[in-house]
């Protein structure tokens, strides 16, 4: 058990300790992170800190006391709005991610069948398998049904499947432009249309493209509708610290109507403190990432986000070409924008990621089907020709390898955990288990995150699985006493 420190200790020490601990971190200031980090330049970045360490104490729970932030965030939602095909009745809300975004959508749409569908009293969504798994923390907290369907060869929800699975219980369904794992956009028209005849609500999950599909659409590319000019369309969520490259965190969920928005909120008349009102999940609300995202927005402008944009697509379109002349793997299915994952008919695609891995590159994990994901960003603009390089030597040597050292192993796959990072100690840990589940004591494992995700597939059950990432998330949270 770490208790406080007896005494004080001196800032600098303090610092002097996260900076070590820090060493131990991807190295995203590299562009070898090919997730979590949406990094615009350094000029931005002060920017950033600059507008988020001016309001650093302020609270967003009461705007009235600080009408800064009111300002702030009605037209940070105003702008994106505009961005996103809103009219004179759309209204929003930021919020603090992705995750809260998709959660205020479905919260919204059961509140609102409570009025308007009374005879409902087992509410149902419709999920293409590749929808965000924040919508199925939703349905979990609020007693929303979760109905996944399948995508098509393209990896784009599949129409005529979301037709046979609504049910009278229906109340709101999810299309994404794009999905996270290939990066493809729902046929978002007709899903919308599908809803509208049947009084549905539907959702566009535009977290990752809501800041960037605008702008890869002006520039030429092509892009399908998915905002809220499409008829039928009733919400739509986009970040702002992913490719607006505001500071996290910070979202926007947006409505067609004032009316469904009223939905979304929370009030409480009868507490002995006073009146209660909370428009989303949070009730204290970092000024920081508000007032940052106004002054993003604002710095960089269309033209900003235009030549950023066009910057990084010119990059996508030279990894896209580049990782198909590689003999071995293949990007998947046709993205849209700049998020793309990278699979294979011949090879552990996990083992290149490991090899990759060796060379200091960061990339997320993927399953149904196996793949490595990329969301390329500005910081990669530099480190486009070294990626593919490292990726071709990459896939040769995994071609190369000796089937015979992996006697050991088993059917191919992955669960996508937080193990992206993991330590050595947890990541034995998570073998351990997984061979013990599979009976196969003293099994000589390879360390290494393939044979950890092949292993995970081959597990009898899921539900081994979910006990094992379980066991993880308790583990994150242990102090690690032989650090420092």
């Amino acid at each position: 058990m770490l208790t406080l420190p007896p005494t004080r200790t001196p800032a600098e020490d303090v610092l002097t300790t996260m900076r070590q601990v820090r060493e131990h971190d991807a190295k995203w200031q590299e562009g070898k992170t090919w997730s979590l980090v949406y990094h615009a330049g350094d000029e931005v970045t002060q920017l950033l800190q600059d507008a988020y360490t001016l309001f650093f104490s302020e609270n967003g729970l009461n705007p009235m006391a600080f009408p800064s932030l009111k300002k702030f965030e009605a037209e940070v939602v105003s702008m994106t709005a505009s961005l996103l095909g809103g009219g004179d009745e759309t209204v929003g809300n930021m919020t603090s991610g992705g995750t809260e975004s998709l959660l205020m959508a479905v919260k919204t749409a059961r509140d609102w069948a409570r009025v308007h569908r009374p005879a409902i009293k087992s509410p149902e969504m419709i999920l293409p398998a590749t929808a965000h798994p924040a919508f199925d923390k939703a349905a979990h907290y609020f007693g929303v049904r979760a109905r996944h369907i399948p995508v098509q060869d393209d990896f784009r929800a599949d129409v005529l499947a979301t037709r046979f699975a609504i049910s009278p219980n229906t109340v709101l369904i999810v299309g994404s432009a794009p999905s996270y794992p290939q990066g493809v956009i729902d046929p978002i028209p007709e899903l919308a249309q599908m809803a509208q005849e049947r009084g549905i609500l539907f959702h566009v999950d535009a977290c990752v493209g809501g800041f960037m599909l605008p702008f890869v659409h002006k520039l030429g590319y092509p892009v399908p509708d998915f905002d809220l000019t499409v008829p039928g369309v009733t919400s739509i969520s986009v970040d702002l610290h992913k490719y607006a490259y505001a500071a996290k965190g910070a979202s926007v969920i947006l409505y067609h109507t004032q009316a469904l928005r009223r939905h979304q909120f929370f009030v409480h008349t009868d507490w002995s403190g006073g009146i209660y009102a909370s428009p989303t999940m949070a009730g204290t609300k970092p000024a920081g990432p508000i007032a940052a995202a106004w002054a993003i927005m604002n710095y960089l402008g269309e033209e900003g986000y235009l030549d950023i944009t066009r910057t990084v697509m010119e990059t996508v379109t030279r990894l896209r070409e580049g990782i198909d002349a590689i003999d071995g793997v293949k990007v998947l299915g046709d993205p849209a924008m700049s998020v793309l994952a990278i699979g294979s008919d011949t090879l552990d695609v996990y083992q290149v990621g490991d090899q990759l891995t060796l060379r200091g590159w960061h990339m997320d994990r993927q399953q149904f089907p196996p793949s490595l994901h990329l969301t390329v960003t500005h910081a990669h603009t530099q480190v486009a020709e070294q990626f593919l390089d490292d990726l071709a030597q990459t896939v040769a040597e995994v071609k190369d390898f000796s089937m015979d050292k992996l006697s050991n192993r088993l059917q191919v796959g992955v669960v996508q955990t937080a193990a992206r990072f993991l330590p050595e100690k947890l990541m034995s840990g998570l073998v351990a288990r997984a061979t013990s589940m599979l009976g196969l004591k003293g099994a000589q494992l390879p360390q290494r995150s393939a044979a950890m995700y092949g292993m995970m597939a081959s597990l009898p059950n899921r539900g081994d699985v979910n006990e094992i990432v379980l066991d993880l998330l308790d583990q994150l949270t242990q102090v690690d006493e032989t650090s420092g």
